[in-house]
């Protein structure tokens, strides 16, 4: 597995396969981008504003995307981070985003001083509501109603990771990070 920084305009076909589609998007605010240009555009927006860190993750240095990682500060608390991923259905269950979201954790807890990071989830994302216990996240509420988004309004779980909590090895194999 390879992670580079994620370059929108290069990485944004490869990642249309999950932004494009409708099931990959079910729990995101907004539905599925109707092409490549608008993810482009999206993916540009978010990395030129309010993430830090976004990464493209590959099988190669040079292969296409298979998945994103964005680590960002809410603006809330400057000690105080959100993560997100998304992996292409043909990528997953092999254990990607567990691998990349542990390392991204582990660059911001080195590289700063962040004391916490936290993920929203819906509650019926199953598929993430494991990873990030996966990854020692503790579920620390429900937040009920919490979005209105292009399936209704939906209930976030909320899960944390402190600074200061044990975190298991999930990078059997070697992570390249450009």
């Amino acid at each position: 597995m390879y992670m580079r920084p994620l370059d929108p305009i290069a990485d944004g076909p490869a990642l249309h396969a999950i932004f494009g589609d409708p099931d990959c998007c079910t729990w995101l605010a907004d539905p599925a981008f109707a092409d490549v240009e608008t993810t482009i555009a999206n993916l540009k927006s978010w990395t030129d504003g309010f993430e830090k860190w976004s990464w493209a993750v590959a099988h190669t240095a040079d292969g296409p995307a298979m998945g994103r990682i964005a680590l960002y500060n809410t603006g809330r608390d400057p000690k105080i981070w959100e993560v997100a991923c998304m992996i292409s259905p043909a990528a997953r269950g092999k254990n990607y985003a567990a691998r990349a979201l542990s390392y991204a954790v582990g660059e911001l807890f080195k590289t700063t001083d962040a004391r916490r990071v936290f993920a929203d989830v819906d509650s019926e994302n199953q598929a993430s509501l494991k990873t990030f216990e996966k990854l020692g996240f503790t579920r620390e509420a429900i937040l009920r109603g919490e979005w209105e988004t292009h399936i209704g309004i939906r209930d976030s779980v909320i899960y944390g990771l402190l600074r200061s909590d044990p975190r298991p090895d999930v990078t059997p194999a070697p992570i390249t990070i450009d």
